[in-house]
């Protein structure tokens, strides 16, 4: 477990730097650009056969217990230590990390976006996986912000180089935004771990805050959640986030949404919660009041875009979308209870799933009409998926029932259990505040409702194929191939949370409760 755990952080860069060797003889194939992407499948599909194999030796009886670690002293001037470990809280985002990233490496083998060398391509994936998954596994405040940062170069190469129409300004404000809010939250970490003499996350989790002043607390607090919330992304702070998904490539949106946000809401829980609770007591209502305001805007701000006459890109709407649907995982964060922050956990992981889907088949639309503005593929009949694509359709309108939260489907439960938790948040929190936040988040679901289903009835529902328009291909073996497991998992969280949660459950109580062992 130890060794699987290391293999799975490391053994992307290995194979990012091999990706920009020649390939062996006997394995270059048709040409070197096929070999060096079915390399970047192979090593990705290994990563994840790796996470799958710690998922099933993980002691599931003790989810709470830090398992698989590895602790070696680093920098001993600093106290800095490679100290690496999953729990409950980590484990489900290391395995969405390694599967959404096979998926997407898989998909490029087939559909490779547009761009320069794809051996650059293929090692900023890796390096980007590599990144991600080092944010969910080690715990160690230093190496926490090295993890959290190495996925910002690779990120903006995606989107600079092989991104749309206003890629390269697109990629310069995501890399500011992130790089400044990355500058605030360093200082924050740097502030605790001086303050209590470790960098260590299991120590201070296990202290619970007792060795900080209530005044440390809430400035680290600050500090770090202005760097986490722009990584979130919480309203405000948001505006990169829809440029990003318009320019990104199909993988490149994929992987932003359905990984890279969860790194933000990850660090509330994994450092602010059981490191300064004091600070996160202070501050959660202000969260929780942003969360709620960016689940009503995001909402208004999708149905705006989706409007006929509006000019709106379906990516674009997405991108909003994701907006309101991290708010509701703030929200459950900011009511400092056991069943808002495994809902929060529960709707990073269905997001990551249901959105990652939405960005796949958005960018199969993209391919297919050359174009994901809404009115165009709306026309005068609509796209009409249902009848020239009913497969491509049927995915498309499942995506859109799934994000806006169906009971059945993996959406629902995550959301609900944010609003349940924000009916009766923690003690000493204002119960009336966080009636009209959950007041708010029940209007941001109806309005979800809304602009879903007015996307699938313009783009799906429509008149016959006009005469002289040609055929649009249908789904193919290789979206198949890449979007089932996203499907299947959509449904089986749904039907059965309490595999999730079960994880989650023990581990966020002990948390909670000031410590991790």
């Amino acid at each position: 477990m130890q060794f699987l755990l290391a293999f799975v952080v490391v053994a992307p860069l290995l194979g990012a730097a091999a990706a920009l060797l020649p390939a062996p003889p006997g394995l270059k194939g048709k040409s070197p650009d096929q070999a060096v992407l079915r390399h970047g499948v192979t090593v990705t599909g290994v990563i994840l056969l790796a996470a799958i194999a710690l998922t099933l030796g993980f002691d599931h009886d003790h989810p709470s217990r830090m398992q698989a670690t590895t602790d070696i002293s680093w920098i001993k001037a600093l106290d800095v230590r490679i100290h690496l470990g999953v729990d409950g809280i980590s484990l489900p985002l290391l395995a969405l990390t390694a599967l959404l990233t096979f998926l997407c490496a898989l998909y490029s083998y087939f559909k490779m976006p547009q761009g320069p060398s794809p051996k650059a391509f293929v090692a900023l994936l890796l390096v980007l996986e590599a990144g991600t998954l080092a944010t969910f596994a080690v715990l160690d405040l230093v190496l926490f912000f090295l993890a959290f940062e190495m996925v910002l170069v690779p990120m903006y190469f995606l989107i600079a180089r092989w991104g749309g129409e206003g890629r390269r300004a697109a990629a310069g404000k995501f890399i500011l935004y992130t790089l400044l809010g990355s500058v605030v939250m360093l200082l924050g970490l740097l502030l605790i771990g001086i303050k209590a003499g470790t960098f260590d996350m299991v120590a201070l989790a296990t202290d619970g805050g007792r060795g900080l002043t209530t005044s440390v607390q809430v400035t680290a607090v600050l500090a770090i959640g202005l760097g986490l919330a722009v990584k979130t992304p919480m309203w405000p702070l948001h505006s990169w986030l829809p440029d990003a998904h318009t320019a990104a490539p199909t993988v490149g949106s994929v992987l932003l949404a359905g990984v890279l946000l969860k790194m933000g809401t990850y660090g509330f829980v994994r450092i602010a919660l059981p490191i300064a609770p004091d600070g996160m007591h202070t501050l959660a209502p202000y969260l929780a009041a942003f969360a709620a305001a960016g689940i009503v805007y995001g909402s208004l701000a999708c149905l705006a875009l989706a409007r006929p006459g509006a000019k709106g890109d379906l990516k674009r709407l997405i991108a909003y979308s994701s907006v309101g649907h991290m708010g509701f995982v703030l929200l459950g964060i900011a009511t400092l209870t056991p069943t808002g922050v495994n809902g929060a956990l529960f709707a990073n992981i269905a997001h990551g799933l249901i959105t990652g889907l939405l960005f796949f088949l958005v960018g199969a639309l993209k391919d297919r009409y050359g174009t994901a503005d809404l009115d165009t593929l709306a026309g005068a009949t609509g796209a009409a998926l249902y009848g020239r694509a009913p497969r491509l359709g049927a995915l498309l309108a499942f995506a859109a029932v799934a994000s806006l939260g169906l009971p059945g489907l993996a959406g629902f439960w995550g959301e609900m259990l944010a609003l349940f938790a924000a009916f009766d948040p923690a003690e000493g929190l204002n119960r009336a505040a966080y009636l009209v936040f959950m007041a708010l988040g029940g209007l941001g679901t109806l309005l979800t409702a809304a602009y879903l289903l007015i996307v699938v009835r313009r783009v799906c529902m429509g008149g016959p194929r006009p005469a002289g328009e040609p055929e649009l291909a249908d789904v193919q073996p290789y979206e198949l191939a890449a979007w089932t497991p996203l499907v299947a998992l959509t449904v089986l969280a749904g039907l059965w949370p309490a595999v999730l949660l079960g994880l989650t459950d023990p581990a966020v109580q002990q948390l909670l409760a000031g410590g991790t062992q």
